[in-house]
């Protein structure tokens, strides 16, 4: 609905933002936690897709949108699907918390597109309290990615994003028909590209583009070949050149974070705390005594790169 009858009351809610994604690089999508409170609410029509997810204690809704009216009892993971171009209100009995989730029309088309759907199979459309299990582990696992003191790379969030689309549109079963690996030569060269590259912020656009493959198909091939998600490789990567430029010991250990692609040294230091398991003092400190005949350096853990959450 483009023009929906303002209700007569007056707008009354508030809204502020807790988390937002700005400033963690994400582009084409983005989100937010946002505490509404009790009162009427309106939003114009905006040029991005919107999913607002319900986070906590029930509350009693009432929505006016595509010139119908729902009135319903939120539940927590209860997701509402507001395509652009559609405005909207709505009034809430109390004040409630609620996960929003926005794809620009490019990156939507983009995906749409990749997935060589039919037009009127892939159209985004209106949906009130949606429960769809798989959608909700991609849900609660970018909104842990938002709430985390170092985010990952902008990789995963962009994984999670793709896969949400392609979930929202139905395009799921025909990449299930569509699995297999990359040649042997493709999978090198895509490695070769990640490898002179670790220090930029790297895309699944711009890996696929390489591959001449869609971003939803390139995920698949990719995690067929290797065994992992192309965001959960990269890190990884990243995490081993800085574990030995930090031994080298030439380099600052912030410089080192910059030249293998986090975001700043505590970002570094989270992420091989997370999959080394050590701080980068602490792998300095292995390395001299890995200097002495009987001493060892701290290897990277399988066991603890697993703990990366993988998107289905």
């Amino acid at each position: 609905m483009n023009a929906v009858t303002p209700l007569p009351q007056p707008h009354s809610g508030s809204r502020i933002a807790l988390r937002s994604s700005k400033g963690l690089g994400w582009r084409g999508f983005g989100a937010e936690l946002t505490t509404v409170s009790a009162g009427l609410h309106r939003l114009p029509a905006f040029n991005y897709h919107r999913v607002g997810v319900h986070v906590g204690a029930p509350v009693r809704a009432r929505c006016l949108c595509n010139e119908q009216r729902h009135s319903r009892l939120q539940a927590h993971g209860d997701a509402d699907v507001i395509p652009a171009g559609l405005d909207g209100q709505w009034s809430d009995d109390e004040a409630c918390t609620i996960f929003g989730v926005w794809f620009s029309e490019d990156f939507a088309l983009r995906t749409v597109e990749q997935l060589a759907l039919k037009s009127a199979d892939a159209q985004l459309r209106p949906q009130f309290q949606m429960r769809d299990p798989r959608f909700q582990h991609l849900v609660w696992a970018l909104h842990a990615e938002l709430e985390a003191d170092d985010a990952s790379d902008p990789l995963y969030a962009e994984s999670l994003c793709t896969a949400m689309v392609v979930r929202l549109i139905g395009g799921a079963p025909a990449l299930e028909s569509r699995r297999g690996t990359l040649a042997p030569k493709m999978a090198a060269r895509v490695i070769e590209f990640i490898e002179a590259h670790l220090d930029q912020r790297l895309t699944l656009s711009e890996l696929a583009a390489l591959a001449g493959l869609s971003v939803p198909h390139f995920k698949v091939l990719f995690r067929e070949t290797f065994g992992t998600p192309v965001h959960q490789y990269v890190v990884q990567r990243r995490v081993e050149r800085a574990k030995t430029l930090l031994l080298q010991g030439k380099l600052s250990a912030s410089q080192i974070a910059l030249d293998t692609g986090f975001a700043h040294q505590s970002h570094m230091a989270h992420w091989m705390g997370r999959l080394l398991g050590v701080t980068p003092r602490e792998l300095i400190k292995s390395g001299a005594v890995a200097d002495s005949p009987s001493g060892s350096v701290v290897e990277l853990d399988p066991r603890n790169a697993r703990r990366i959450a993988t998107p289905q």
